[in-house]
């Protein structure tokens, strides 16, 4: 109560100021009676709406009534001013009065339509997903296939969701004529608890991601109902499929326009604490924007690893089967524009980094799944020819936007200026140990030995980064000045980025 009614005085007094800037300019001679007037009505809307319950708990009360009761507090004060003030020993004017009292009800009534938003925003109350260990388990049904009858009801009902072409794909990778899968077409994912633990060996899961409820919450309760290495097959509409579709479907120059909205619509407003919720509200989580990386991340942050992946015109179908147990399952993951990286840094603690995002979420997850498709790692902790990253981010890498909040940690003291850069586990793990143990002496940077020395391979890399540590432990606030200037004249003149 106390919190709001100090940000009503605020409210007054700012309001207050704006008037007695008006009337300096007009009447100075009135200056001190619209401050004492300013003065009695503060207190005058603090006591009435008091009386009008405004100062309730949020916690208790809905919109509606907090805006109710300061239209009230607001009425009431206007039909004061109007029928006392002109009564009053004050020479002021009615209307600079009511003038004032509207402001002030205009302004906190914004003020509460913004605080219930910020705890409507806030207010997830989704359950927890809560991961039960679990000891070795096998199949229960026996491997056998399954009547003519079954298997032709089987045809029927897959192919009134899907094509002919999907069902021999199923047959062939998925066994559906064997009594040993299961197949579930139900965007909720209730469906799946209804089966018994460990029956089937194969899970098959016919509704389209894009319109599933709760994502994460479906991939670790099918987890649970899995024998160890049991398989699960989903599906989903990738979204470069929708990105080519309006492209072609609009002239040149509108078709990015109105991709952009829908993008923005469909990819950002999800992935934003403030919008989150009531996108899913009002669209209950259907027809969802879904990228290939995201996809195959969620299944690996809830226990899987993924076989294949095969596209089927317009859908694509994910071959997984169960690893291990879920990651710790998080209250709400959203994605935004900013994220946080774990890296190795001095004495081999774990610093968190900051970054713009410049992949699609949940792209940590396969970073190992990345390279092996491509064929490992370069030198720059990356995979050649990354899907996992957007475009903007691609373009967001190219003039080194993706570093800016990295200043941060320079700021907390994280990181130098120079030094070599802060690596993933991943990536420090393929590091001979002499040169891991010499890295985390010193504290990482943000301008690293790489753009100065441009090594094509790892040892060229390790032996760039070993002449630097050699040096900065002689002498270095002389090597770091030198590396400084250096890196400077690469970006500035060899053109060199961070992607």
């Amino acid at each position: 109560m106390a919190k709001r009614i100090g940000i009503d005085l605020l409210i007054w007094v700012l309001a207050s100021a704006v008037c007695l800037l008006w009337r300096f300019a007009t009447a100075k001679a009135e200056l001190m009676e619209y401050v004492f007037l300013a003065a009695i009505l503060a207190v005058t809307w603090v006591i009435v709406g008091t009386v009008l319950q405004l100062y309730r708990s949020y916690k208790i009360a809905w919109y509606w009534q907090s805006a109710l009761s300061c239209l009230l507090t607001g009425a009431a004060l206007m039909t004061g001013c109007y029928y006392l003030l002109p009564m009053s020993p004050l020479g002021v004017s009615v209307n600079v009065a009511m003038w004032l009292v509207g402001a002030v009800t205009v302004t906190d009534m914004v003020v509460i339509l913004m605080e219930h938003y910020w705890k409507y925003a806030q207010n997830m109350t989704i359950p927890l997903m809560e991961i039960e260990q679990r000891t070795n388990a096998k199949v229960s049904r026996k491997d056998e296939m399954r009547s003519p009858q079954s298997i032709e009801t089987i045809h029927q009902a897959v192919t009134s969701i899907t094509t002919e072409e999907d069902y021999q794909l199923l047959v062939e990778k998925a066994h559906i004529n064997n009594r040993q899968t299961k197949i579930i077409a139900d965007r909720d994912r209730f469906s799946f608890l209804q089966l018994p633990d460990y029956q089937y060996r194969t899970l098959v899961d016919l509704t389209l991601l894009n319109d599933a409820k709760g994502i994460n919450k479906r991939f670790c309760i099918v987890n649970a109902k899995l024998p160890d290495d049991g398989y699960y097959v989903c599906c989903y509409r990738p979204q470069e499929y929708i990105k080519k579709k309006i492209l072609n479907k609009y002239p040149a120059g509108l078709n990015w326009v109105v991709y952009s909205f829908y993008f923005f619509w469909k990819r950002v407003l999800p992935r934003l604490v403030l919008t989150s919720r009531l996108f899913y509200d009002v669209t209950k989580g259907r027809k969802r924007m879904l990228s290939k990386t995201e996809i195959l991340g969620r299944l690996y942050y809830c226990g899987f690893e993924v076989d294949e992946v095969v596209p089927m015109g317009h859908i694509e179908y994910v071959f997984a089967h169960r690893h291990s147990q879920p990651y710790p399952q998080q209250q709400l993951k959203v994605y935004g524009p900013l994220i946080k990286l774990r890296r190795v840094g001095k004495n081999k603690e774990f610093i968190y980094f900051y970054k713009f995002r410049t992949m699609h979420p949940y792209s940590e997850y396969i970073q190992k799944y990345v390279f092996d498709q491509r064929g490992g790692m370069n030198i720059a902790d990356k995979s050649d020819d990354d899907w996992r990253i957007t475009t903007w981010g691609k373009f967001m890498r190219k003039y080194w936007l993706d570093e800016l909040p990295m200043l941060i940690n320079w700021l907390k003291r994280d990181v130098k200026l120079v030094g070599v850069r802060p690596l993933s586990k991943t990536m420090f793990d393929t590091y001979p140990q002499w040169l891991q143990d010499k890295r985390t002496l010193v504290k990482p940077g943000l301008i690293p030995p790489f753009y100065i020395d441009h090594p094509q391979n790892f040892e060229e890399l390790y032996a760039s980064e070993d002449k630097y540590l050699t040096e900065y432990l002689k002498h270095p606030v002389w090597t770091d000045t030198k590396y400084f200037f250096l890196t400077m004249y690469s970006i500035l003149f060899r053109r060199m980025h961070s992607a």
